[in-house]
């Protein structure tokens, strides 16, 4: 066929939101760039950080929110209300607070049965006593059958930091070790378990819980603690990758410092995924001094590693990885989201 000429012009389409749930993708990462940052712009959203840290009346505070539409709405070790209280007291946790009160918003699709409604509302009374945080306010909405899902969760939640240090990318330092708290990919993995139907050996349990205790161990032991983060939607590379961009250094980790149940190992090989890209809601990293890495470990317990560490600056964010057979590679945001509704 010959070259051709079109004789009219063409209208682009319209720009859309795209399925790109949660902060694991560069898709989200698009939106916050393009839309979101230019538009509410200011110092405290500008810490990139799991929640806003400021002072007020003298006090350090911590807010952060978040919205939960996981399907199904339950499955092993958890439900859409113990992850959303955990999922923001963690945030919160992250930004070294100890978290105080929450609020609930529930969007409700018509002809939800009561008595899941109950069950998910007595999870988060049971979420919120175990993390010592209090529901204080909220709000309901019904929306027409089929049009939600069955049930949206949206929390917000504040806490006060009581100690003077800076816990956020921007205090990252060249040299310090990278903690990881425990394994790796486990929630991912149980909800797609149960969306999809697949039965294994050994079921897979999400381990969504709170994560205040290690962090405030952390604090009580004097760790010379300078970035938390939670490894949600994304996965362990999304959180690397997101500080190392934010902070403009290059991190360094090692596969084989990874831990990753077995169960959870092969089911994401049967599926095509990995588990570095794979939801958790109850591990976390912390970038820590090198002098205090051993202490750090020690208080975290058996299941905390260190994985790497921050080796340089860099212009604009990296992380490499030393697999298990000795080759280097680069980590990098996912174009989209491995598993979504997820969280």
């Amino acid at each position: 066929m010959g070259d051709f000429e079109l004789t009219c012009p063409v209208s682009p389409a319209p720009a859309t939101v795209q399925m790109a749930h949660g902060s694991g993708g560069t898709a989200m990462h698009t939106l916050l760039e393009t839309v979101f940052w230019p538009a509410f712009a200011n110092p405290l959203l500008g810490q990139q950080h799991d929640g806003a840290a400021f002072t007020l009346n003298g006090a350090r505070m911590a807010f952060t929110t978040d919205s939960f539409v996981v399907r199904p709405l339950f499955f092993p070790g958890g439900d859409i209300g113990a992850l959303a209280v955990n999922g923001t007291v963690n945030d919160l946790a992250m930004c070294g607070a100890r978290p105080l009160y929450l609020s609930a918003a529930f969007i409700l699709e018509e002809g939800l049965p009561l008595e899941t409604l109950k069950s998910v509302v007595e999870s988060m009374r049971v979420a919120a006593a175990a993390a010592g945080v209090h529901i204080v306010t909220g709000d309901t909405k019904v929306v027409d059958k089929g049009k939600g899902d069955g049930l949206y969760i949206t929390t917000a939640g504040v806490g006060v930091i009581e100690h003077d240090r800076v816990i956020a990318p921007s205090a990252v330092c060249i040299g310090d070790a990278i903690i990881l708290s425990g394994d790796i990919g486990r929630h991912g993995m149980a909800v797609m378990a149960v969306r999809e139907g697949l039965a294994f050996e050994s079921p897979i349990t999400s381990d969504c819980a709170p994560l205040v205790n290690p962090v405030q161990a952390l604090l009580h032991q004097n760790i010379a603690l300078h970035c938390l983060r939670d490894l949600t939607r994304g996965g362990l590379a999304s959180g690397l990758v997101e500080i190392a961009t934010t902070a403009k250094i290059r991190l360094h980790v090692h596969e084989d410092a990874i831990p990753v149940h077995e169960d959870v190992r092969g089911a994401c090989e049967l599926l095509g995924l990995d588990p570095m890209y794979v939801a958790n809601e109850g591990c976390f990293i912390a970038f820590v001094a090198a002098s205090d890495a051993e202490r750090a470990l020690k208080t975290l317990g058996a299941q905390a590693r260190q994985i790497g560490n921050v080796m340089s600056a860099h212009q604009h964010g990296q992380v490499t990885l030393r697999s298990a057979i000795g080759v280097t590679r680069i980590i990098e945001m996912l174009n989209g989201e491995q598993l979504p509704r997820i969280c």
